[in-house]
């Protein structure tokens, strides 16, 4: 058995103090309770009355002054909020685009079995359905919001899975974007609609452009 000693988190290098925490956790020497569950810092834990005001505090605490902040990709890149399930993620980036300042462009997908040769599967029962692996059949965006690429599709000029990028224009086919990280940070990039196929081992699932 090989045993590793975590001694440094470079994600958390510009918060020394949450790093650290971070680290105590992975070597086992945070304290704990009898059942040795973790005691979070009273520090880091947003009060929970009801899930509308918890959220927005929520949010609050993570981007503070949103709308005053909301051209500096410095602001809008270096803070994230994580949730353990897709659900809570979508409810969170609801609630972050509606309070994002300027006019929102939604974008659907077309989606279709294209096994059901008896048309057996209606467009809006396929858009309902959200398979691992495809996002939202809705894509709401504004100018300036954040949006992170989950597919390679030019990895020598930067569009690889997880980069980070902003919107800085979009029109009905193609999201216009800059890329704040990286190489290739600065380089302006276009992102077109593509074709996505979702497959099991028992159905060939809807084809989510």
């Amino acid at each position: 058995m090989i045993k590793f000693s975590l001694s440094k988190n470079m994600r958390a290098q510009k918060d020394p103090e949450f790093g650290d925490f971070l680290l105590r956790v992975g070597n086992g020497e945070e304290t704990s309770d009898i059942e040795g569950n973790i005691i979070i810092p009273e520090e880091m834990v947003v009060k929970y009355d009801n899930e509308e005001d918890s959220m927005a505090r929520l949010i609050d605490s993570i981007f503070p002054s949103l709308s005053s902040n909301a051209e500096s990709s410095t602001y809008m890149t270096t803070r994230a909020i994580l949730a353990s399930k897709n659900e809570e993620v979508d409810k969170l980036n609801d609630k972050l685009i509606s309070m994002f300042p300027g006019e929102a462009r939604t974008f659907q997908s077309f989606d279709e079995d294209i096994d059901d040769t008896n048309n057996n599967y209606e467009e809006d029962f396929l858009n309902s359905l959200t398979p691992n692996g495809l996002p939202p059949h809705k894509l709401v965006l504004k100018r300036n919001c954040p949006i992170i690429l989950l597919r390679n599709l030019d990895p020598s000029n930067g569009l690889c899975n997880g980069t980070r990028m902003v919107c800085r224009n979009f029109k009905s086919n193609v999201i216009d974007a800059e890329i704040v990280f990286g190489q290739h940070v600065g380089k302006h990039v276009f992102i077109p609609r593509i074709p996505l196929r979702y497959d099991n081992q028992q159905s060939t699932g809807p084809n989510n452009s």
